[in-house]
């Protein structure tokens, strides 16, 4: 099974953007797993501009573009270092991917990035894929990732995942009255159940934009999952237990 495992800024780093390292030790832990039990595994993980906002002492994320940039330059080494070594307590390697829109609206582009990503897998290698806020230059335009929710949809798509996982600091969806909803065969009245996620001051996403990314993926035929990254939850996702919200793909 190829599997698409999305990780929010909030369910890895600390209020400060540091990071959060019993957090990140408890995922990769259940990557690594997922990986030996025989699945192809690819990992979107946002957190490089949080990390950089915690180390240059900042208070919140800036909305100034270049300071962005100057955050996820910093915060960008942080969290790939972080990486490498808890994969390397469970003999896995990482290869690092950073992607921008650009790199999805020509065919030859984006070609080479599922050949890349293809590669990595095929030889047991964890792909860690992260927006390129680096150089990035959307926000400018209006145009954004939505704290990786959409690009992890594209990759998704792109390598034809059977199941994309979005982990976030919730349970799932949750209803008007904070319950969580355990499946969703439809989504013409999700909207009208759920209360849109804030988002963080370290984050530019939020549930309104898990649900786009959701929402594209089941009607790609994606299975598709809105669980907590906070809790070990990914075997009991793949194993069918009510852990998390379920959106079968095709729903509409």
């Amino acid at each position: 099974m190829r599997i698409v495992v999305k990780v929010g800024t909030h369910a890895i780093a600390a209020k400060t953007g540091r990071p959060d390292y019993a957090a990140l030790k408890r995922l990769v832990a259940q990557i690594s797993a997922l990986r030996k039990a025989g699945n192809e595994v690819v990992f979107v993980s946002s957190g490089a501009v949080a990390a950089g906002v915690e180390a240059l002492g900042l208070k919140a994320r800036p909305t100034d573009v270049n300071e962005v940039q100057m955050c996820a330059a910093v915060g960008q080494a942080r969290f790939i270092y972080e990486y490498e070594r808890l994969f390397a307590e469970h003999d896995v390697k990482i290869g690092q991917i950073l992607l921008t829109h650009y790199d999805f609206e020509e065919h030859h582009r984006s070609h080479n990035v599922k050949m890349a990503i293809d590669r990595l897998v095929k030889a047991g290698i964890v792909p860690v894929i992260n927006e390129n806020d680096v150089v990035a230059d959307e926000e400018l335009k209006g145009r954004t990732f939505g704290d990786n929710d959409w690009l992890s949809f594209l990759i998704a798509k792109l390598v034809k995942a059977d199941t994309l996982v979005l982990l976030t600091t919730v349970d799932g969806l949750l209803d008007a009255n904070g319950r969580r909803i355990a499946r969703v065969e439809s989504f013409r009245n999700v909207l009208k159940l759920v209360r849109a996620g804030e988002k963080g001051k370290l984050s530019k996403g939020g549930m309104d934009s898990k649900l786009k990314a959701v929402k594209a993926a089941v009607m790609s035929g994606i299975d598709t999952y809105i669980a907590n990254g906070r809790k070990k939850v990914l075997e009991g996702l793949l194993a069918g237990r009510s852990v998390g919200t379920f959106f079968p793909g095709s729903a509409l």
